[in-house]
Parts: structure tokens; sequence; C-alpha cells
């Protein structure tokens, strides 16, 4: 058993780097992994199905060979990604998992988010992913050119780099109380998540239970990622190609 997951590789055009570099990744996967997870933001933006910009035409491919080799690869909507659909599942193989998701590794259950629903205590954003995620405002927006929507995108995308540099850490980070909610919700012990940049493995008491929250990393600097096997798990970073 060797279960991969990955978040928020932002890739874009601008960023070749990281694209090459995962597509590197994927090439190896399916002779030493028995799963991949990407829990979201694998795009910088996603305007549509009908849309993909030409920079990812190669990660889509790249994912499709994957699957077709045999590696069963599931997507998690982030925030940046949110509009992915039907159409990137028929076109890469993929499989689309609802946010959260409760997967069994071994024999244990672990709970999958993206993770931005953990911060609570970030309440603009929480407010502006009611509206984005409200299929009224999707409809509305698939309606649009193409040409409008990626002025849209890039609009979203501006403010989002204005809203963060204002805010302090604290309040984009989860809020724990959110975190042992979910978890005794779902009655897990084990939290994998992402969305937050902040790769590390979270030790605490839930419920009289020792319990874990691993958060993965971006892909910014280096690619981050988690390997569950059966000696246990482990974070770990690439090398941008």
């Amino acid at each position: 058993m060797n279960v991969v997951f990955i978040s928020d590789l932002h890739l874009h055009g601008d960023r070749p780097e990281a694209i090459e570099t995962f597509k590197g990744f994927l090439r190896d996967l399916p002779e030493r992994a028995s799963a991949l997870y990407i829990l979201g933001d694998l795009f910088e933006f996603w305007i549509g199905d009908d849309a993909p910009l030409p920079a990812y035409v190669d990660v889509l491919e790249a994912l499709r060979r994957a699957c077709a080799a045999g590696l069963p690869v599931y997507f998690m909507h982030g925030n940046r990604d949110f509009l992915i659909g039907a159409r990137f599942e028929q076109a890469t193989g993929c499989r689309i998992l609802p946010d959260p998701t409760v997967i069994e590794i071994g024999d244990e259950p672990v709970l999958l988010m993206h993770g931005d629903t953990l911060c609570t205590d970030d309440t603009d954003y929480q407010q502006f992913r009611r509206q984005v995620r409200d299929p009224q405002w999707q409809q509305v927006f698939l309606g649009q050119p193409l040409e409008k929507r990626i002025e849209i995108a890039r609009f979203y995308r501006g403010e989002s780099l204005k809203r963060t540099s204002e805010k302090s850490m604290e309040i984009m980070d989860v809020a724990q109380p959110a975190v042992e909610e979910a978890m005794a919700g779902h009655q897990v012990r084990y939290l994998v998540h992402g969305h937050t940049h902040r790769p590390a493995i979270h030790d605490f008491n839930l419920q009289g239970r020792p319990a874990q929250r691993i958060v993965l990393g971006d892909w910014y600097d280096q690619g981050s990622m988690l390997e569950w096997t059966d000696s246990g798990l482990e974070l770990k970073t690439l090398a941008l190609t």
C-alpha cells in the first residue's frame, strides 16, 4: 500500500516549472502508488470544463495517461478550481470526490478535506465561498463569454492576493474547534487537508484518544506530498524542475 496525497499546486502558465514537475511526478507514480488523491487547487483558476487554458492541456493529458496506466486518481475541489466538473472526469479518468470524504486506509477511516471550510475565523472568505458555490452564481458565470470569465477570474485572483496580505496568519489558518467538530462528526482520528500551505503533522487528543491532522504544502517553492504506506505516513518535498 502506498497512498499519495497532494494539494495546492496552483498550476498556471506563469509557472511552467511546477507544471513540468507535476508531469514528471505523474509519469513515475503508477509504478509505485496504489492511489493518488488531489485535495484541491490543482489549478490557479478554472473557468469551466469547456475552456481549459492552453497551459492546462498537457496537465490533463498527463492525468489521463496516469489513469490509463492503472493509477486511481481522485480529485477534490479547492477554492480556485471548484468549477471542475464531469467533462474533466471524462477527459482525464479522474474521479471527483465531495468535500468532505472519508476513505479507508488499511482498517483506518481517514477524513479528507480541502481545508477552507475549517478556516471559520476568516468570515469574509466564508461569505465569498458561499457566494461562488451557489449554483445560480455558477450558472451565470459559466454563461459568460470566455474572455469575460478569464477577466473575472483574474480579478478575483488579484483580490485574493490583496486580502491575504492584509489578514493575519491566525485568521487564515484552520480553527481547532472546527477541526475537532469535523473529525468527531465523521468519527475519525485522522484528517488530511490542504489550503493553508502550512505542511505539518499535528498531534492532539480528540475525545480522549490520540488524533492527527496532516496538512499538505503548496507547490510554489517546492513540491509537497504525503505518502501513506504500511510503515506509516510521511510528508515529503519535491524539487521543482
